[in-house]
């Protein structure tokens, strides 16, 4: 029995280490943070600290660095705030060098969480940010990373609101830039339309989420960013999918098509990764292109890490 029960404790601090082991490339010298790869930090985190800024974000003396000179944004998901989707991301680029912040937008009423307001009007909340973080780092452009909503969003600040000559490179985890048919919601949506039925299902929707019919694939907010173009041509753009989102459907609505638009699903280049769409939060491949989507001229092999549903649990092979 000692003997089991030391394997036992060996074994729990060796994921221990895996869970919480850096991943950054090059720090600024200081002390590292721990970055958990593990969705479950989030909620952790949320529940301790609910709306706190995740670790490394939100230094306001932060002064970007000559290889880092952009300032990062993150932007959460529908539903979300920024406590819990970026326990992972914000450590990371702030132990790579980075000055991270982010904020929770488009919340209607507390309790509730962000994401939930028509988004153009948390694009004008990220203005008023993106315009404080430039004014307090004295950089003339930000790079923006952004989950789910927090895809879209930015699209209509940057094609609708001036954005578009502050932004350098944007990167989109688990992005819809054509909407999503979950459940079979959209199909009822256009239904509520031909029926004569909208404004009552957006007025209902709406008390709550107002964001929500927006996700929908044939949504009036889709139809005019794609009126308009979905993507800057003078911005970088970087899509990363999992074939395995569950509120992204299809997946492969996160494709988009430009000269400055590469598109990335995590499977292709590795089988290994099962992270569906709240895991790739936690999920070191996908972490990789992030990095190197902010700094391509050090890009480095990504490789190809084991990933559960809610995060990477093992070291690069």
């Amino acid at each position: 029995m000692p003997a089991t029960r030391s394997l036992i404790v060996l074994a729990l601090a060796t994921l221990l280490t895996l869970v919480v082991a850096p991943a950054a490339r090059a720090g600024r010298g200081e002390p590292r943070l721990p970055v958990p790869w593990t969705t479950v930090a989030g909620s952790h985190a949320n529940n301790v600290t609910p709306g706190a800024p995740p670790p490394g974000a939100n230094d306001w003396s932060c002064d970007p660095s000559a290889r880092h000179p952009n300032p990062v944004i993150l932007l959460h998901g529908g539903g979300s705030n920024q406590t819990s989707a970026w326990q992972t991301f914000a450590p990371l680029l702030a132990n790579n060098g980075y000055c991270v912040f982010s904020l929770t937008y488009g919340v209607p009423f507390a309790p509730l969480p962000g994401g939930l307001l028509p988004m153009e009007q948390s694009a004008r909340e990220l203005s008023v940010f993106v315009d404080k973080v430039r004014s307090r780092t004295g950089s003339a452009k930000v790079d923006i990373v952004g989950h789910s909503a927090g895809t879209i969003m930015p699209s209509y600040y940057v094609r609708f609101l001036g954005g578009g000559p502050k932004v350098d490179k944007y990167v989109s985890l688990s992005p819809l830039w054509h909407g999503t048919t979950q459940l079979g919601i959209s199909t009822l949506y256009q239904l509520s339309e031909t029926l004569g039925l909208k404004r009552w299902w957006d007025r209902m929707v709406g008390i709550v989420c107002g964001a929500c019919n927006q996700f929908l694939q044939g949504s009036e907010f889709l139809k005019k960013l794609h009126a308009r173009g979905i993507f800057d041509p003078a911005i970088t753009y970087t899509n990363i999918m999992t074939r395995y989102d569950w509120a992204v459907i299809p997946y492969t609505s996160g494709v988009g098509h430009g000269p400055g638009v590469r598109n990335i699903v995590l499977q292709d280049e590795c089988p290994l990764d099962f992270a569906e769409h709240g895991g790739i939060l936690a999920d070191r491949n996908a972490a990789g292109h992030v990095l190197n989507a902010l700094d391509p001229e050090h890009a480095a092999p990504v490789g190809c890490v084991l990933t559960t549903p809610v995060g990477s649990l093992l070291p690069p092979r």
